[in-house]
């Protein structure tokens, strides 16, 4: 197994959240769309040659964005990564996959 672990804003949390228990991440045993979720402050600079979604190049931009983690079995993780690319309003995606034992 894997977990997923990602960052999203706050506008986005439902439609990427949907997207990625469709492809197969957060069933556990008889359950799904299992996750957990916190509300956080996300930072990032856009530098030169980015189309930031939220923000402004060269501005430091402050936003209200949740973790959200979730598991998922080995054989879903390319198609959750690319429900997870494709729902996100980012041009660069920050997640992370930590595989685990259960």
């Amino acid at each position: 197994m894997y977990s997923l672990v990602f960052y999203v804003p706050a506008s986005h949390l439902e439609q990427v959240k949907s997207a990625v228990f469709e492809a197969g991440a957060g069933r556990v045993g008889a359950y799904e769309a299992c996750c957990w979720q916190t509300l956080g402050q996300g930072q990032f600079r856009p530098v030169s040659g980015a189309q930031p979604f939220i923000g402004e190049v060269g501005q430091v931009e402050l936003v209200e964005e949740y973790r959200v983690e979730m598991v998922m079995l080995y054989e879903y993780k390319e198609a959750v990564v690319a429900a997870l690319r494709l729902a996100h309003p980012y041009e660069e995606v920050a997640y992370h996959l930590n595989r685990i034992e259960s």
